[in-house]
């Protein structure tokens, strides 16, 4: 496992731009798919976008396809996520997560998790 820690959410109004940070500890982190999910209240958690360990595939869910990019640094051990064109339903807890192997879109595929950060985006 890798330990993560997010930073980046705060409040900002729609149209927007924020970029989220997940900075990992752990010399493996380079061999490690990465996701960010988010959870609204009341809601289950979803992934929003992934990455392969190389960065050379990326996913996204279609509610943030064209505004969000996910992008992963090895040299950093960081990923971000890239939000633009914000929208009050973008609102949530963000979390990043980790997998050894392949990209994956289930939840469950997940084995790290950072704390989560709050995004609140304004009408």
């Amino acid at each position: 496992q890798v330990q993560l820690v997010e930073s980046g959410g705060g409040l900002v109004q729609a149209g927007g731009s924020l970029r989220l940070s997940c900075a990992a500890s752990g010399r493996t982190f380079s061999r490690h798919a990465m996701g960010w999910f988010r959870q609204a209240p009341g809601k289950e958690r979803k992934l929003v976008a992934a990455i392969s360990w190389s960065g050379a595939n990326r996913y996204y869910a279609d509610s943030v396809k064209g505004r969000f990019t996910i992008s992963k640094d090895n040299t950093k051990s960081t990923v971000y996520l890239q939000m633009n064109s914000l929208k009050p339903e973008d609102t949530a807890v963000y979390y990043c997560a980790a997998k050894g192997g392949a990209l994956a879109t289930i939840v469950a595929s997940y084995d790290s998790w950072g704390q989560g950060t709050q995004v609140t985006v304004s009408s």
